[in-house]
């Protein structure tokens, strides 16, 4: 009779334990779901016949949106979300461009390996994209990290660049303050929808200009497989000072496009390293913080446009 109750609360115990990985697969795919209803969302929010792929750059699952034919564009978000971060600009630039962008390796629907995450990981990475998409050279738009992968692309294989464009980039010696401090490593580490409105006010002018679904595509992501893992493994350093000689040695025709109200990056890192940058040159967005392409959307792409079609 004992051995028989063991078999039978052994056998329970199993039934639960099927019972509750079913629910954990369950919740798993309902948060899936959510995060690429919001991805969904903001796609929409792109004009003209956005294309979205995946393709793979040696073991890593990369995905991309695509649209527009012409010169390749190939914009690089910043540190959380995925592509769809420049949701306010891909469509109008595609009207006289083709444009990539990738979900950048560690964000949004591609793979997040454990891996170092430099800026020579990062670069390599892209690379290595743009080998397999068959592009040899490109217009490069890099938004903050993404900016600081841009400038080691644009040193590292410069014969790939035409021009470059650095949004609010980081790897320029900014002094973060405490508050921006604290909201990225809320964000990195407990993401959640109190945590974003913490940390928006630092990277926003206004706020209320972001669509909803990016600040909560954000938080998804951060929360999903491997979400935080350029976070953990990476620990900042794609963003640490580029050495002045290096931004030296950057050939590209270059701007820099700056939010006037950076809280996190201040513009005064943009005004230095246009000191340094050859051919390079400044344009200050006012009334716009970190991300000037939602703050202040039509200006910045007045002004990205403007630098693309001159000779």
């Amino acid at each position: 009779m004992e051995r028989l109750c063991a078999t039978n609360s052994a056998s329970l115990h199993q039934n639960g334990s099927v019972y509750y990985s079913l629910s954990t697969f369950k919740n798993k795919s309902l948060k899936k779901e959510k995060r690429i209803s919001y991805r969904e969302n903001l796609i929409a929010l792109i004009e003209g016949n956005v294309v979205q792929k995946e393709i793979n750059v040696g073991a890593v699952k990369t995905a991309y949106l695509t649209l527009g034919t012409g010169m390749p564009v190939v914009f690089l978000h910043g540190a959380g979300a995925g592509a769809v971060t420049w949701y306010a600009t891909l469509g109008v630039v595609a009207k006289n461009y083709q444009v990539i962008a990738p979900d950048i390796i560690g964000y949004g629907e591609s793979d997040k390996p454990e891996a170092t995450y430099t800026r020579a990981y990062f670069a390599k990475w892209l690379k290595d994209f743009l080998v397999e998409l068959g592009i040899d050279k490109a217009h490069i738009v890099g938004l903050s990290q993404g900016g600081a992968i841009a400038m080691q692309f644009a040193r590292d294989y410069p014969e790939r660049v035409e021009k470059l464009i650095l949004v609010n980039a980081g790897g320029l010696g900014a002094k973060v303050s405490f508050g921006a401090l604290l909201g990225i490593l809320w964000m990195n580490n407990f993401p959640s929808e109190i945590a974003d409105r913490f940390n928006s006010k630092y990277i926003l002018f206004n706020p209320l200009k972001r669509d909803r679904n990016h600040s909560l595509y954000s938080i998804a992501v951060s929360k999903g497989k491997g979400g935080k893992n350029v976070f953990r493994f990476g620990k900042g350093v794609a963003v640490s000072k580029v050495p002045d000689h290096d931004l030296k040695q950057i050939q590209s025709k270059t701007l820099l496009i700056w939010g006037n109200n950076d809280k996190l990056f201040a513009v005064t890192s943009g005004e230095n390293a246009v000191k340094l940058i050859p051919n390079a040159k400044l344009h200050k967005i006012p009334d716009a913080g970190h991300l000037p392409l939602i703050d202040q959307s039509e200006l910045f792409n007045e002004a990205l446009l403007e630098f693309l079609k001159v000779d």
